[in-house]
């Protein structure tokens, strides 16, 4: 194990950030498909996303199906987006927790305060981050690697009470397929497996699949 004085947290972190998959300025959306299916029942409809990120689901008429579609579009394209790293990140500081088989893991201090990572072979496989006043964890077991940087391909994702750190949600697990529609490299959401324990003690399985796929000039 490497002297935990030599370990540059902030120059790994660098690494595993700008090492995410994320689109060129020149993304103008796309379009295609959607099928949402859960206890099922399977509805069908049809998606657009633009350069602004705001999805538009039509052919949907159940308006809580139309908003889960639209909140899956916006936060998987929200992570593509490409913000330099010095602008996000100058007034952090990164602080060694641990070196273990899973990664290193690091503290925030400064602007992000509290905030937590977890980094092994550049890519940052947890997540602990306080986000409009919850705690958000994550865990990343499987990644994508597009040869132009990785996505997470298989996580789970629960949100904790800042004040008591206790979770006061249900722990969701995810599985996300992605293809490649341009030779640009564009690697877009084709499918995500969603699971998780409902209210009922059930295990529940919703799907979100999107298919056709065009890019907009």
């Amino acid at each position: 194990m490497e002297n935990q004085r030599e370990v540059n947290c902030k120059e790994i972190f660098r690494k595993a950030y700008e090492n995410r998959y994320t689109w060129n300025d020149e993304f103008n959306g796309y379009r295609g498909k959607c099928i949402f299916f859960v206890n099922n029942n399977a509805h069908e409809g049809e998606f657009l996303l633009g350069k602004d990120f705001k999805p538009n689901i039509q052919k949907i008429e159940d308006q809580k199906i139309v908003k889960s579609i639209a909140s899956q579009l916006f936060e998987v394209c929200i992570h593509r987006v490409k913000r330099d790293f010095t602008s996000v990140h100058s007034e952090n500081n990164f602080n060694l927790i641990k070196n273990s088989e899973s990664g290193i893991e690091m503290s925030v201090s400064g602007k992000n305060q509290g905030d937590k990572y977890r980094v092994k072979n550049d890519c940052i496989n947890m997540v602990y981050r306080k986000i409009h006043g919850t705690i958000i964890e994550i865990f990343v077991e499987e990644f994508l690697d597009t040869g132009i940087g990785t996505l997470s391909k298989k996580y789970s994702s629960q949100q904790i009470d800042p004040n008591t750190l206790k979770a006061n949600s249900q722990k969701m697990e995810y599985e996300d397929e992605f293809v490649n529609i341009d030779k640009k490299g564009y690697w877009i959401l084709n499918s995500r497996t969603i699971k998780f324990i409902n209210r009922n003690q059930d295990e529940e399985t919703q799907k979100f699949v999107f298919d056709e796929l065009c890019l907009l000039n």
